[in-house]
């Protein structure tokens, strides 16, 4: 039996995203082409990969089988392409501190898959030094929170956060809140103090970390509270704002920054993009189940 790498890419993506809208738009196709490739590796197959509904896209028993296989294969066929060629290429990618979590590892090792012959540079920093390099040049790409004062780059999620400590720090209302943040330099630290300050809550600052690891070290250690995505909520702490009175605080939005035009950057990037959605789904994980459920629902053509 042949399989069309396209239809097995297709599925792939399907089964990631578990919409066929996203993985048309992870793909750079449309969702009836989508349907189509994946009807059609159906029938070569001789079983239903994908259950479809009108408010579920999930794997079916064959599927979920079929998935790592599928994977596998792809996985070989880039490398074959790219034995094809003898000339290694840099690819240099900034992730923000307080954007990377467990999909990093993923992120790297599916670019790698992808495309042997690339030689993946990875930069770890705060948002605003990140995008300061992609401007000058010094990144191909970079996976960072939305700036004000931007509007490029793709939305590969949502972003909400809240205020977390654990549950046995103390905090008495008039009294200054203790605060673990990052260097001033970091732009959500000016989104927690600007939202303590315009409702009158005192705050001192009792950690100063370099980068969102060492603050959430400092959080679950009991020290201060801090301010973090819902994805990345240090270990043993729980959201603080109604028991503290804390004000909400905006969401935002993780993009992917990139001026990188060629086929093969650009499929590297379709790539980064599936990898990281596929950790970090749409939906927010704060959400109510059934809003999280609706969200995960997608119609086929």
């Amino acid at each position: 039996m042949t399989l069309d790498v396209d239809a097995v890419k297709t599925f792939v993506a399907v089964a990631d995203l578990r919409s066929f809208t996203r993985a048309a738009e992870a793909l750079g196709s449309t969702q009836g082409a989508v349907s189509v490739r994946l009807k059609r590796l159906e029938e070569r197959i001789g079983e239903r990969l994908i259950e479809r509904t009108p408010r579920l896209v999930r794997l079916s028993a064959r599927g979920a089988m079929f998935l790592e296989p599928a994977r596998e294969l792809l996985a070989a066929h880039e490398r074959a392409i790219a034995s094809l060629s003898a000339v290694r290429r840099q690819f240099r990618l900034g992730i923000a501190t307080h954007v990377g979590g467990a999909e990093v590892p993923t992120l790297l090792a599916r670019l790698s898959a992808h495309d042997p012959a690339l030689t993946i540079e990875v930069r770890l920093d705060d948002t605003r030094e990140l995008i300061a390099a992609f401007d000058r040049g010094e990144l191909d790409a970079a996976i960072v929170r939305r700036d004000d004062d931007r509007r490029d780059g793709e939305m590969l999620a949502p972003e909400h956060f809240g205020w977390y400590a654990t549950p046995d720090f103390v905090y008495r209302a008039g009294e200054p809140l203790r605060l673990a943040a990052s260097a001033p330099s970091c732009s959500i630290r000016d989104i927690i103090t600007g939202a303590l300050d315009a409702v009158g809550i005192p705050w001192t600052q009792v950690f100063l970390g370099c980068g969102s690891f060492a603050v959430a070290e400092a959080v679950s250690a009991g020290l201060a509270v801090g301010a973090f995505s819902s994805r990345l909520v240090p270990p043993g702490t729980f959201e603080v704002s109604r028991k503290f009175g804390l004000p909400p605080l905006p969401a935002s939005e993780i993009v992917l920054l990139s001026t990188l035009s060629d086929a093969q950057s650009r499929a590297a990037l379709r790539t980064l993009a599936l990898a990281f959605r596929e950790h970090r789904p749409p939906a927010a994980s704060s959400a109510k189940p059934w809003l999280r459920n609706a969200q995960m629902a997608d119609s086929p053509p």
